[in-house]
């Protein structure tokens, strides 16, 4: 379990988060959701150790973050943020295997090399393993990324709007198999996401936040309504039921 405690976060005298306490369950996916500047990517970087908490207290498990040792919490914790650089001559198989340095230090195992290959075919990569980075398309450039961050071989996933500039077949396929690890990988997700019908649809959990704090908390098919989005959102878009699942309107 991640366990946030009167975190709180300013940059000069604008205030970014306020007083947020919240418990994210250990295994499933939990979807952060929210307007535009509402501090998802700000929290979300504040658990996986980006940026240095000023007030309050994040505990992962039993690591208290900022004063546990960081190779420790890299064994517990990956983080994909929103921008992944990397040069673009590596091949797929290189960059996935970045994804052990908090095991390997560099001096990669033959161990490791054996978690790269399953990462690989988990993300149906291996085919492509050869090719360069620059050789892929979008949708197969995100999926090396997030099989780098499996590669991590942690509890937790802490990914920062991973759909962005992806067409909804390669979105699908991408939540599809974060989806997968987190029901049958023992994986925990913690994903921003800003399309609220991806969320609805592969989330067990939501925080939805407003204007730096947590203003709801719960299963998606008891908080997105109609009403969440005009509150929150600003909008009057309608919400359907489809299978049971709240489906927003165009």
């Amino acid at each position: 379990m991640i366990s946030i405690n009167n975190l709180n976060y300013t940059i000069g005298s604008s205030q970014v988060l306020t007083d947020i306490s919240v418990r994210i369950p250990k295994g499933g996916m939990t979807a952060l959701i929210g307007p535009n500047g509402a501090g998802k990517s700000t929290l979300l970087s504040h658990i996986a150790r980006l940026l240095p908490i000023q007030r309050g207290q994040i505990e992962v498990d039993d690591l208290e973050v900022g004063k546990c040792d960081e190779r420790t919490l890299a064994k517990r914790l990956a983080i994909l943020p929103q921008q992944v650089h990397f040069a673009t001559r590596l091949t797929v198989r290189d960059m996935v295997t970045f994804g052990r340095y908090p095991h390997s230090q560099g001096r990669v195992t033959e161990s490791d090399r054996k978690i790269v290959a399953q990462a690989l075919e988990v993300f149906g990569l291996t085919d492509l393993e050869d090719r360069f980075l620059d050789t892929l398309s979008g949708g197969q450039r995100h999926k090396a990324h997030v099989a780098m961050t499996y590669a991590q071989d942690t509890d937790y996933l802490l990914l920062d709007e991973p759909l962005n500039n992806l067409d909804i077949a390669a979105a699908r396929n991408l939540m599809t198999l974060l989806k997968n690890l987190a029901d049958h990988r023992g994986k925990t997700i913690v994903i921003v996401l800003h399309d609220i019908n991806f969320a609805a649809q592969y989330a067990d959990h939501l925080l939805v936040m407003q204007n730096g704090t947590v203003a709801q908390e719960g299963r998606p098919t008891n908080l997105i309504t109609e009403t969440l989005l005009k509150d929150v959102f600003g909008t009057d878009a309608r919400v359907a039921l489809v299978d049971d699942t709240p489906v927003v309107l165009p």
